[in-house]
């Protein structure tokens, strides 16, 4: 019994192996202009030898194109950059000016003052004059 289903499961195999391929006929290609041009030799390998000039001149000016925009926007970014730092640093200008103008009213300066040890004079300035005649 197991010779006889051996046998038949090898038959089975075989008949699987054995694939009829069927050979299709090759498609027609259309005939419009996209195989006209690259089919039908439009443009011959003698006049794409001769464009091949042109043709690496405008890509040399693309790839020049391109660099000079990424140039042109990394400036800006800069220039946005130092915009920002311009404006930080006149806030902080107007800030230290302020603080000072106040730092340096009467009040403030007799405050500091009086840490120091220094205090007001109580008598009123005095005017000194010097005469011509009397000066050596």
């Amino acid at each position: 019994m197991t010779n006889r289903l051996r046998t038949e499961i090898q038959e089975e195999e075989e008949a699987e192996k054995k694939l009829i391929v069927k050979e299709m006929p090759a498609k027609d290609i259309p005939d419009n202009f996209l195989t006209q041009f690259f089919a039908k030799g439009f443009i011959t390998s003698e006049e794409a030898t001769r464009a091949l000039p042109f043709v690496l001149y405008v890509a040399f000016l693309g790839m020049i194109y391109i660099g000079n925009r990424h140039l042109a926007e990394t400036n800006i970014r800069d220039i946005d950059k130092m915009t920002k730092e311009v404006k930080e640093l006149s806030w902080d200008y107007k800030s230290t000016k302020a603080d000072l103008a106040f730092k340096s009213t009467l009040s403030e300066v007799e405050k500091r003052a009086d840490t120091l040890g220094i205090k007001e004079s109580l008598q009123p300035p005095q005017k000194i004059i010097v005469q011509k005649g009397d000066a050596q």
